[in-house]
């Protein structure tokens, strides 16, 4: 179930700028390390054994940098021609992740974990009979770096709806998730977000949610990295 994920670092970070203008924003530390180590060393622990880390943006620092870690291995996906954005950065590797559900995540999502592993929690809750799509998601009013309104609600089946128009959701997406690689088959476009397809999948009544245990961190500002590192130092206490 957690054999194989696909980690999005290919992003311009135009709000981390400045910071971004010479550093990659997946390779901006926080707490001592880059974001991207952050989120391969979650997948490391949760058991994933291949990890594939689409690149565009000053894409050599990162290819330098993943070069050297041993766990998960990394297959880099080269985007450096065309950014294709998350949705068609899957469908790029489509035939590297096989049949089999993977997780997707981004690189500027960081947890404090709670008792127990998160990745692991959200492996067993996974249905394939009745999901498309699980995702991890956080509570909007605990988290660290959310100025949004949320992202959807969930019923007590653990189902998720897209926030309606003009009202506040309860709960936010940390940017990690299982996902059936079946839902892109067919696609013709090169270029494509992935969100509509999350809302595609909630539209059907087949994307739903676990509960993170433990804070969401969201370091997608500079401002954010304070408040992140803030509560990762209390963490530790």
């Amino acid at each position: 179930m957690l054999d194989k994920a696909m980690v999005f670092a290919a992003g311009l970070g135009t709000r981390m700028r400045p910071l971004t203008n010479t550093t990659p924003k997946p390779m901006i530390a926080v707490g001592g390390k880059p974001m991207l180590d952050h989120t391969l060393d979650r997948l490391a622990e949760a058991g994933v054994s291949t990890a594939i880390v689409n690149v565009h943006y000053l894409a050599d620092q990162i290819e330098a940098h993943v070069a050297r870690r041993a766990k998960p291995r990394i297959v880099v996906s080269d985007e450096r021609a065309k950014l294709l954005d998350q949705g068609g950065g899957v469908v790029k590797v489509l035939p590297l992740l096989g049949d089999a559900p993977f997780l997707m995540a981004n690189t500027d999502a960081l947890w404090i974990e709670g008792p127990t592993n998160n990745l692991e929690r959200l492996a067993q809750a996974w249905d394939g009979d009745r999901m498309d799509a699980l995702l991890l998601v956080a509570p909007s009013a605990t988290s660290i770096g959310v100025d949004w309104s949320g992202d959807f609600l969930m019923d007590a089946q653990g189902r998720l709806s897209k926030r309606p128009e003009r009202e506040v959701a309860p709960f936010v997406y940390t940017g990690v998730g299982l996902i059936k690689p079946q839902v892109f088959a067919g696609e013709t476009r090169e270029v494509f977000r992935l969100a509509p397809i999350l809302f595609d999948a909630a539209a059907k009544g087949r994307l739903y949610g676990v509960r993170l245990e433990g804070q969401w961190l969201h370091v997608g500002t500079p401002e954010a990295i304070g408040e992140a590192e803030q509560a990762l130092a209390r963490s530790a206490l």
